[in-house]
């Protein structure tokens, strides 16, 4: 099988596989795939009629998705675990990635082991439009104090507010590393600052919709996103300055009162933190969305 390293130019061929049945999970998107090529290898090739992409990383080689196609192959599998061990020196390092609910009893029958990553969280977007009821008040509160205090302006995203997003993104992981010395978080602040310039950079070629706050006139904050299906928008990023109360909540309210043709928002998963857990089902998520890593059993 022939290998192809991923570009802006395969993004038609890519999204055509994708979008042969709807996805809920983030990775389902050409987007999620392509920002990432700045910190892995990515390619792609084509294996009994199923589509392969693999990302290659530090830790070896993995399959990023599932194989793609309108039918389920046994041999696509197999030959992506061949195309795997010959990069990887420990066989267990290969492995298939963001595997659906739909499907793990799929990958299990082929005697592969599911183990569970971390869920994704799925919101109603007119439940983050109108935030009705007692347990949106501290939204609605810091919302109406932003909207009330601060002279701002809020716009479509566009290339030319690259360099202060960026900027911005990197005072705010600043302010975060702070008092955390946790290597894996740390690297985890960088990796997503390398794959947002990645995005940027790309801005117009991406199918992606972002909003801008200004302060009086200096971008405080920002928020990029991009669909997933007919019916689910995921949101990639939400950055905004800290010191800024209520622009959180604002530019985030405001994100998802533009994107009407969307039934549910995903905000992704929490990564295990529990800063973000707690953010996260403070905005009460209808369903946690499963995701599995399918490994071949030991021995």
């Amino acid at each position: 099988m022939k290998l192809n390293s991923l570009s802006l130019r395969d993004k038609a061929r890519i999204n055509a596989y994708l979008r042969q049945s709807p996805h809920e999970l983030s990775a389902y998107s050409f987007e999620n795939i392509f920002i990432w090529g700045k910190l892995c290898d990515v390619s792609w090739g084509l294996s009994h009629g199923q589509l392969l992409i693999f990302f290659r990383d530090a830790g070896g080689q993995f399959l990023f998705l599932p194989p793609l196609g309108k039918k389920q192959s046994p041999a696509a599998i197999s030959e992506a675990f061949r195309v795997m061990d010959r990069r990887n020196r420990n066989p267990q390092v290969s492995r298939i990635e963001n595997i659906e609910e739909s499907s793990r009893a799929y990958y299990q029958a082929q005697g592969l082991v599911c183990v569970s990553k971390f869920p994704e969280y799925l919101h109603k977007r007119n439940d983050l439009v109108q935030l009705r009821g007692d347990a949106f008040k501290p939204k609605r509160a810091s919302l109406n104090y932003f909207q009330k205090n601060y002279h701002f302006s809020d716009e479509p995203l566009d290339k030319g507010d690259a360099q202060e997003c960026l900027k911005l993104y990197t005072d705010w992981a600043k302010q975060r590393s702070l008092g955390n010395s946790d290597r894996v978080y740390r690297g985890m602040l960088e990796d997503s600052r390398v794959c947002l310039r990645h995005l940027l950079n790309s801005f117009n070629s991406l199918d992606v919709t972002g909003r801008v706050v200004k302060v009086d006139g200096r971008v405080k904050g920002f928020t990029i996103g991009t669909g997933l299906n007919a019916d689910t928008f995921c949101v990639i990023y939400e950055v905004t300055d800290l010191e800024c109360k209520g622009l959180a909540q604002h530019i985030f309210n405001s994100l998802c009162r533009q994107l009407e043709g969307f039934k549910y928002i995903n905000t992704m998963d929490d990564s295990g933190l529990d800063n973000l857990r707690i953010v996260k089902r403070s905005y009460r998520p209808v369903r946690l969305v499963p995701a599995y890593i399918a490994t071949r059993r030991p021995g």
